[in-house]
């Protein structure tokens, strides 16, 4: 039968192998020159062990001991009188020898992989006297390989990742396979890569295992994951070899390659006008296909009427665009507004700016739709002014409220009783005119803050505020008083001349320059003997006194009216009285008692004579005791 080059090879190896085992069962000791070996009773020439390796394959499986090959001694005549012994690693347990003819066999099955080679110590002894006729010698047993281990990724199943719209030939990842037959015999251990699965999207390098991209222009958005399947054969990748597989999930990463598109040309929304400041109109969003930050839009209103009326932002977490208002709106100003909006891909790769835009536009339409509103007045404040003086029922001022809805229904006022519990005024209801309900007191209640309130005619539930700041204007009615009440002290020993007291006056009213006193005795104290006034012209006066000897036992308070007059047109004035207490005071002029019964003590009696008495008296308890 004809051989193929693969079988033909295997059969040379076979014939190699029978070769070497039939040399080496054949007698392998030889004699060398060395010198004599003499053993005890007879001399003789020594000799020694030549030994080759002997090799045994692996994983055999056969019912028999395997035969390993034969040790001889030319010592050996055959008569049995030699015996062969065998020690060192698996001597017994996995090879045994034929003491008698020498044969080695193997009664295990032996894995190259668990243990490539062992080495054994051979002897020969006599028979009868158990003494070697050799020397030990040690040889090597070598497990021969066999392919017997596919190719094993230890390391699987993969996944990696590679950007989409990557040129061909892009690196993706490495994947290794290992073999754990003998790299240095024949190609049991020589790998190579092929690709069974995921083609024509990815290839494989045969001989390193790096995967590539096979196709061009591999869009995430149409596919964004493949499965491939690896194989990997030993026997460099020929007929009869092992071969094993793993699988490698490939996931194409995002890359901005889609520009944002509105999925409509233009919007259209309804807003009611009493929407209030910085809420939200609409939201809008421009389709990407791309994902993450390659997704991030940017909005911005690029043309129309309503520039200063709306803005727009985005939502990061959604990426939708929301307009909102900055103005209140007003049906009866405008009704509608038009935006010309822009989206835009926050981060632009320029790699594909060719591709188009990166940014699209849409029209927002705002309708703003009418509401019933609540009447609005002219003034978000009305200032008014009244005098105190003025008679009730006179007219303060006048507030105006309209409609400001189409209908223009007419509207009707009051006051908020609550901002004016008093009930110090009153309002027309038709006209909105104020007039004062009862008399004024700026002393009292200097401003008065009223709430008027107008409502629809048609619709009382419609109500305005209006606010109301009236200012009662100052006359000249409160007489000016002293400004506290004095206590004042006149010492015995004082002398003509001396300011006892410095006064001061207060006036309710606030006149618009300020105010001014004078400061007089009345007409029936200007002539009397005691004390004097003089004026400052400061809005103070100080009281002297016009003589001396001052004495507590003739009389210990004087009462002293003084006359005040203010400056207001027409001026007003008082009488106040200063109460002036006579006291005995030390050197430094500091009252000390200001009491009159201080002096109840016996006519003609001073201090001396009352400190003799006391004396006396003390003595003549002395004596007694």
């Amino acid at each position: 039968m004809k051989l193929g080059k693969v079988e033909f090879c295997h059969f040379l190896q076979l014939i190699a192998l029978f070769l070497c085992f039939s040399g080496m069962s054949q007698a392998e000791l030889s004699r060398s020159r060395s010198k004599p070996y003499f053993q005890a009773g007879r001399p003789r020439t020594k000799r020694s062990w030549v030994w080759n390796q002997f090799f045994v394959l692996e994983e055999y499986m056969g019912s028999d001991p395997l035969y390993v090959g034969k040790l001889h001694s030319d010592v050996d005549k055959g008569d049995g009188s030699i015996k062969y012994i065998l020690s060192g690693e698996g001597a017994s347990s996995i090879f045994i020898i034929d003491e008698n003819t020498g044969d080695i066999h193997a009664t295990k099955r032996l894995d190259r992989e668990e243990q490539a080679y062992y080495t054994l110590r051979a002897q020969a002894l006599d028979r009868l006297t158990n003494k070697p006729v050799e020397p030990e010698s040690e040889f090597v047993i070598k497990i021969q390989d066999i392919n017997d281990n596919e190719p094993k990724f230890l390391d699987g199943p993969y996944t990696a990742g590679v950007p989409e719209m990557s040129p061909v030939g892009t690196s993706v990842v490495q994947v290794t396979a290992t073999d754990a037959d003998d790299p240095t015999y024949g190609n049991s251990a020589r790998v190579v890569y092929s690709i069974l699965q995921g083609q024509p999207y990815f290839s494989v390098e045969p001989k390193t295992g790096v995967i590539k991209t096979a196709l061009p222009n591999m869009d995430r958005e149409a596919k964004d994951q493949y499965l491939l399947v690896i194989q990997a054969k030993d026997m460099v990748g020929q007929n009869g070899g092992l071969s094993g597989t793993t699988s490698v999930t490939v996931t194409l990463t995002d890359v901005n390659d889609n520009p944002p598109r509105f999925p409509r040309r233009s919007y259209q929304y309804n807003v009611p006008e009493s929407l209030p400041v910085a809420s939200v109109v609409a939201r809008i969003k421009a389709a990407d296909a791309d994902i993450g930050a390659n997704a991030e839009m940017e909005y911005k209103i690029v043309d129309g009427d309503g520039l200063g009326i709306f803005k727009i932002s985005v939502d990061r977490d959604t990426q939708e665009g929301i307009i909102t208002i900055q103005k209140d709106l007003d049906f009866e100003t405008k009704t509608s507004y038009t935006l010309r909006i822009e989206a835009a891909n926050k981060d632009a790769d320029p790699r594909f700016l060719s591709l188009g835009p990166f940014s699209d536009t849409t029209t927002v339409k705002i309708i703003v739709e009418d509401v019933d509103e609540p009447p609005v007045f002219s003034s978000p404040l009305y200032p008014m002014e009244v005098s105190e003086a003025t008679q009730v029922g006179n007219i303060i001022g006048t507030v105006a409220a309209h409609d400001p809805d189409s209908s223009n229904s007419p509207v009707r006022y009051s006051i908020d009783r609550n901002t004016d519990l008093e009930r110090y005024f009153n309002i027309d209801a038709n006209s909105g005119v104020i007039t004062t309900a009862k008399s004024l007191d700026r002393e009292t209640n200097a401003v008065h803050n009223i709430t008027v309130l107008a409502m629809e005619s048609q619709n009382p539930s419609q109500v305005g505020r209006g606010y109301v700041a009236i200012t009662i204007l100052d006359i000249n009615d409160n007489a000016p008083e002293f400004a506290m009440d004095y206590e004042t002290t006149l010492c015995e020993n004082a002398q003509p001349g001396q300011v006892i007291q410095k006064i001061s006056a207060v006036d309710k009213d606030e006149p618009s320059n300020g105010h001014q006193f004078y400061f007089s005795l009345t007409t029936d104290a200007t002539n009397n003997h005691n004390f004097s006034l003089k004026d400052n012209k400061d809005n103070t006066a100080s009281i002297l006194t016009r003589r001396t000897g001052f004495r507590r036992q003739d009389q210990s308070v004087y009462y002293l009216p003084v006359f005040i007059v203010d400056s207001g047109s027409p001026s007003l004035s008082s009488t106040n009285t200063l109460t002036i207490r006579v006291c005995d005071c030390d050197a430094d002029g500091v009252a000390q008692t200001c009491n009159a019964e201080a002096y109840v003590l016996p006519a003609g009696l001073s201090t001396g004579a009352l400190i003799a008495i006391l004396a006396c008296v003390l003595t003549l308890l002395g004596l007694s005791l």
